[in-house]
Formats: structure tokens, sequence, C-alpha cells
């Protein structure tokens, strides 16, 4: 059996991280978060990589929290905090290329936007569709979805919890590489071999000045996103939503 998250050095230098949870459709599971905890832990350890590419299966790239997690937040047994996989790419030592090849959905659009490098796919669905169902937006997703998507479109986004394929952010002049879905993996191998070219040290350094800010300002939004959600996900109606919309 295919393992749930898959690491595999590509080339010399570029390690591959493949989400293909063909069963939940890479929401958020437990083999998927401690799939990717453990990915990024070999990454950090494993000196010689330089550059990562994460990555999807098929027409999925990530599909954000499951429905039973989503309850347990509901009930209150739960935190999104509780596992940190939101910023695993911003916390990389080296850059990470997210080759959003499919759908990305809620905390999966998240994870992906917290990358070094954004490719997308015309055909796929982006959302941050946390207030489709009642409640605030998490895992630092009202952090990054204005600072890379610009502020009108990333709080539209957040406020709405509308879907948008890729072809709509391509016209309204997101700051990525939007290509036909059989391109993306391409392109981020080329970036990826592109870095791979620069010694580690060196990426190592920049990434580390590049993302300073991020790594120092994320946190303050990660305790205000916690303290909204005591103050919205604990809605009845917030529980119909989950019920009656989840997967919808």
């Amino acid at each position: 059996m295919q393992p749930v998250v898959e690491l595999r050095e590509i080339e010399p230098g570029i390690a591959l991280i493949t989400m293909q949870d063909r069963v939940y459709k890479n929401t958020f599971s437990d083999d998927l978060v401690k799939g990717l905890a453990h990915a990024f832990l070999t990454v950090k350890e494993t000196e010689r990589y330089k550059a990562v590419i994460l990555t999807g299966y098929d027409t999925y790239f990530a599909s954000g929290g499951t429905q039973e997690a989503l309850l347990a937040i509901f009930e209150g047994q739960l935190k999104f905090t509780d596992s940190n996989i939101y910023s695993l790419a911003l916390e990389c030592p080296v850059p990470v290329i997210s080759a959003m090849q499919g759908h990305a959905i809620g905390g999966g659009f998240v994870i992906g936007l917290f990358a070094d490098f954004v490719v997308m796919s015309r055909e796929s669905v982006y959302t941050a569709n946390f207030m489709k169902y009642g409640f605030t937006p998490g895992m630092g997703a009202t952090y990054i979805l204005p600072r890379k998507l610009g502020l009108s479109l990333g709080n539209e986004m957040l406020l709405s919890g509308s879907n948008y394929r890729g072809a709509d952010l391509e016209k309204r002049g997101v700051p990525f590489t939007v290509l036909p879905r059989d391109q993306v993996m391409s392109h981020a191998l080329e970036l990826a071999r592109q870095l791979a070219e620069k010694p580690r040290l060196s990426l190592v350094a920049l990434k580390d000045h590049l993302v300073e800010t991020a790594r120092a300002e994320l946190p303050n939004y990660i305790a205000k996103e916690v303290a909204m959600h005591e103050l919205t996900f604990h809605q009845t109606e917030v529980r119909d939503k989950i019920l009656s919309l989840f997967g919808k």
C-alpha cells in the first residue's frame, strides 16, 4: 500500500512530498498530519536537500479538516493548534514549492500558501471556505491570504468563503504562476532545479531572512484566530452546517 504521505528524492537535492490519501481525499486525517510532520522533519534533518516540492494526487492538493475534527472543535475537544501543520512550509529551512495541481480547500489552501513558491492549476478550485460553515478562519489564514493574495482579494476570500477556479484567480491578478493542471509539476520541478544549483547554506540563510517577519508575526495571528474560534465555533448553526454542508 502507498503511504498517505510519501517523501522521495526525485533528483539530487530535490525532495518531493506527495499527499495521497485517496480514501479521505487529502483531508487532514491523523495519518496525513503525522505523515506531513515526519516528512518535513526528515527534510530538516537531511542536509543534502536544497528544495522541497509539496503536491497532492490527481485532482486534489489538500482538503482541510475532516468532518470529525471540525465537530470535535465544536465540542471543545480539539483546537487546530493541537497539531501544527499550517506552518510546516514556513518553518522548513529550505525553500518549499507548493505544486497545487488539484483542489485546495480551507486549511489545505492555507498550507499551500505558506510555501515560498506557489503554482496553481487553472482547472482546480481554491477556497478559504471556513465561513461557509459559519466559523471564523484558522490555521493562519487571516495572516497568509491577505499577505500573499493582496488585501482586497484575501479579505474577500476569507469573508465570503466562496470557491474560485485557478483561472478566475489568474484573471484577478494573483502573483503566482497559474497553468493547466498537467503543466504544474513540470514547472515546479524547473523551479526546484534552479534552487538546487545553489549552496544549501546560502538558501537557508536567505530564506531565514525573507520569512523572518512572517515567522515572528504569525503566532499573534494564531492566538487571535483561536480566540475567535472560542467565540464563533460553538454555535448550533455551525454544527448544523458542518453536518449538512461538509464535502459539498
